[in-house]
């Protein structure tokens, strides 16, 4: 009989564990049942070669049995005969784990895929047949095109187009005297945020349309300081005392963030519709505030000012504070977006760059828009052909092309929005919409003159033509369509092409004003069972038809949320008002995924 050794502590691990045959007595308790790990192992590494006394399978010679508690004792009947302690595999068994999303220690990195598949294919045909689909359709052929979906999403590589005729399911919002801002509504599809001018923030219930509750302007205390950059910011004041320019809501519905002219960040808290806390003075920016964005899936938010600086907040109940500064732009802060990586992405404005932020490196990216310079040229590596003269014909047509270009090179860059996390498009004042990637730094593509031009007619020059800036622009998170808004009375839907190298239009949907604030999103599809707008009757036929739609498409229809208004959100260099209303659009699509 061998001896056990003091010093032999540690347990063997599969992956060093010996073919010796390691005998041991099973129990009669241990002959009940299979666990699903035996059976998991007999189908992977062959058919059993045995059956031991008492029932238990038997996998490469080595016998094993399901232990119902981790912590059980060996058994008083083992047979000292069949081999001592040495010869006895101690590693504890587990329950089964098909059944049970606890971990194990001695689970092997195999295993636990396994074990995360199939709980997550168990997940996959709940969902689907929670009132969707009968049992009878949960087949391969579904659960394999749902795997394929959440694969394809996961990749930020979901493909989606929008029809090429004008949505028929559009709800139209009126509530604020002066332009509208901003307009945000919650990843759940339960409330719509809209601000304006007139300094009022108002909540609204997405599903039905319904105003719930008005945050007013508030008349500020002390009205005998003079000169607003030089006065005190207030921070006991329960709201805004000037226009609100910019809203955020965290992902999980809970927070509102507003800011604008009066230089605070005000967090407000949805369900109880109170005001939690405002930032400013020291630890808050030094001019208006025109850009806010939470990072996906946490409280953690990014703020841009007119005083050329990026601030990092945490709402987190537990911290709810300030903490950090970026520096790094020359101009006014325009715009500002953020994904789930800790980075986030922003534009200066006239100093004509979009900068990608690594947070936690605390480094950043410097891409250049504007136009072709001959000194850049020569900085980024060179001049090209036709600018050294190699054709005499190719540099006098080059010439005319820069001539041409030069009427409309861009001098600001207005927006951004991040479609993955090395992704991203931003519009200027120039008419071009620019598709970027962090491993280039010039455009990967470049759409020219992408709302036209405008037209105003002179005594003395005639018909002049200027092309419109890009006043907002929105992407679908991790998909491949891109929205982008100016005054021509449209809204622009762009398909990505799958490599992400360009995009092209799809198609328009009428807006009239300017576009101030855009918004893409796909709201769960209890939104659209419940929306009186989209269903006018919650019949069953309806709930049929929907049913269908998400069979054969995969995706859940996306809202296209527009904040609309007879002026410019910063200032008022336009003023649109035939047709005009400032308001908010929310328009329904129903995409498919492309095969």
């Amino acid at each position: 009989m061998p001896i056990a050794h003091a010093n032999k502590s540690f347990m063997p691990d599969a992956f060093f564990t010996s073919s010796k045959p390691r005998k041991r007595k099973r129990t009669d308790s241990g002959a009940k049942g299979s666990s699903s790990r035996s059976a998991i192992k007999s189908s992977r590494k062959g058919p059993p070669q045995g059956l031991a006394k008492h029932g238990s399978s038997k996998v490469n010679n080595v016998q094993k049995t399901k232990r119902r508690v981790a912590d059980e004792e060996l058994s008083e009947h083992t047979d000292e005969g069949e081999g001592g302690i040495d010869d006895m595999d101690l590693r504890a068994e587990e329950e089964d784990l098909g059944a049970s999303g606890e971990e194990d220690d001695e689970e092997t990195p195999a295993e636990k895929r396994l074990r995360l598949a199939k709980l997550y294919l168990e997940s996959v045909k709940e969902s689907l047949a929670d009132g969707e689909f009968d049992a009878a359709e949960i087949d391969k052929e579904l659960i394999s095109a749902r795997l394929k979906q959440d694969v394809l999403e996961h990749s930020g590589k979901v493909h989606l187009f929008v029809a090429d005729s004008v949505p028929t399911k559009v709800l139209r919002t009126r509530g604020h005297r002066f332009s509208v801002t901003s307009a945000v509504a919650s990843e759940s599809g339960k409330h719509l945020f809209t601000s304006g001018k007139e300094g009022a923030i108002i909540q609204w219930d997405l599903a039905t349309g319904k105003r719930l509750m008005t945050f007013h302007k508030v008349r500020p205390p002390n009205l005998k300081e003079k000169g607003k950059g030089k006065a005190q910011v207030d921070l006991s004041v329960k709201g805004h005392t000037d226009e609100v320019l910019a809203l955020a809501v965290s992902g999980d519905g809970q927070y509102l963030a507003s800011a604008g002219k009066d230089r605070k960040l005000v967090v407000w808290d949805v369900e109880k519709g109170e005001w939690i806390k405002a930032f400013g003075g020291n630890l808050g920016h030094k001019d208006t505030i025109s850009a806010l964005s939470f990072r996906k899936g946490t409280h953690q938010l990014y703020t841009g000012s007119f005083d050329r600086t990026l601030k990092v907040y945490d709402l987190s109940p537990s911290v709810m504070g300030y903490v950090e500064t970026l520096f790094g732009h020359q101009d006014h802060i325009l715009s500002v977006d953020a994904l789930r990586g800790e980075t986030c992405v922003s534009v200066g404005g006239r100093d004509k760059t979009v900068r990608y932020w690594k947070i936690v490196e605390e480094t950043q990216l410097v891409f250049r828009g504007g136009g072709r310079s001959r000194i850049r040229e020569v900085m980024d590596g060179g001049l090209r052909g036709d600018d050294e003269g190699d054709d005499p014909d190719e540099g006098i047509e080059g010439a005319r092309a820069a001539e041409t270009v030069k009427k409309f090179i861009e001098g600001s860059i207005e927006c951004v929005a991040m479609i993955d996390e090395t992704t991203f498009v931003s519009g200027g004042d120039s008419g071009s919409l620019c598709l970027w990637s962090t491993l280039k730094k010039k455009p990967v593509f470049t759409q020219a003159l992408a709302h036209g031009f405008n037209e105003v007619h002179s005594e003395t020059e005639g018909l002049i033509r200027t092309p419109r800036w890009i006043t907002s622009v929105a992407s679908l998170r991790y998909s491949d369509v891109i929205a982008s808004g100016s005054w021509e009375g449209d809204v622009r839907i762009w398909k990505l092409d799958p490599k992400l190298k360009s995009f092209s239009l799809v198609g328009t949907i009428p807006a009239p004003g300017v576009v101030n604030s855009l918004q893409l999103l796909s709201p769960p599809p209890e939104f659209f069972k419940r929306s009186t707008w989209i269903n006018p009757s919650a019949t069953e036929s309806n709930e049929q038809d929907s049913s269908a739609l998400i069979r054969k498409g995969g995706t859940q229809p996306i809202l296209l949320i527009a904040g609309m208004g007879q002026e410019h959100r910063f200032g008022r260099w336009l003023n649109l008002k035939e047709g005009v209303v400032n308001g908010t659009i929310v328009v329904a699509f129903s995409p498919r995924t492309l095969p």
